[in-house]
């Protein structure tokens, strides 16, 4: 069997045969400890100029904590589908648990020690969003864009809180498949510290589109 060795501080998971997954990295953390988990690894390669993805499943165990170890590399564009087939296998299985989570894993850079993101109700839809619905998406330039308007992160809330007109509404959140998962990871942390203080503004947290 092999022997997984994580090692944190060097931002990196990785195994004797050879394979690490350079794991995001972000300076706070969201839950410190998960127990009763098993593993769950998406190895960046490449082949040529391709970038491909390699996912090491068969640790997961439903009735437990799923410990998603992504490598921050990958584009979501290789990185959803396989979290939306092992969201359904845990979904599908008789042995699921009912308090069992799904956490992304990353490195809290300011502790120097693995942190876990949880993602259990978030359902991804791989689709170009209806345009009935009030996007706002997330670049892989790092830029925010709503409708016709284009601006930094950093000038979200002040956008919800005075520049929306159409009330009310309820915001979903869409990032381009492009973005590399370190970076997506970034914005979920961002996004969990967002104050919208503006009434009839909601944001539907447990639905994200990628496109």
């Amino acid at each position: 069997m092999k022997k997984t060795v994580i090692a944190a501080s060097c931002f990196l998971l990785f195994s004797c045969q050879d394979k690490e997954v350079l794991l995001p990295m972000a300076g706070e953390t969201i839950v410190a400890d998960v127990q009763d988990h098993s593993p769950i690894y998406f190895f960046y390669k490449t082949e040529e100029k391709d970038t491909l993805i390699e996912v090491n499943r068969k640790n997961s165990i439903s009735s437990t904590n799923w410990l998603f170890n992504i490598d921050k590399r990958l584009p979501l564009r290789l990185v959803i589908p396989e979290i939306k087939k092992l969201q359904n296998k845990k979904d599908g299985s008789v042995h699921k648990s009912e308090t069992s989570e799904n956490y992304f894993t990353y490195t809290d850079t300011t502790k120097k020690s693995m942190a876990f993101l949880p993602f259990t109700k978030v359902r991804y839809k791989f689709e170009k969003p209806d345009n009935n619905l009030s996007i706002i998406t997330f670049d892989e330039n790092n830029l925010v864009r709503y409708k016709d308007e284009v601006f930094s992160k950093e000038q979200l809330a002040v956008f919800l809180n005075d520049s929306l007109k159409e009330l009310p509404q309820t915001i979903i959140f869409c990032f381009s498949k492009k973005l590399a998962f370190g970076k997506y990871i970034q914005d979920k942390l961002f996004l969990k510290k967002l104050v919208i203080t503006k009434k009839g503004v909601a944001v539907n947290h447990n639905k994200e589109y990628i496109y």
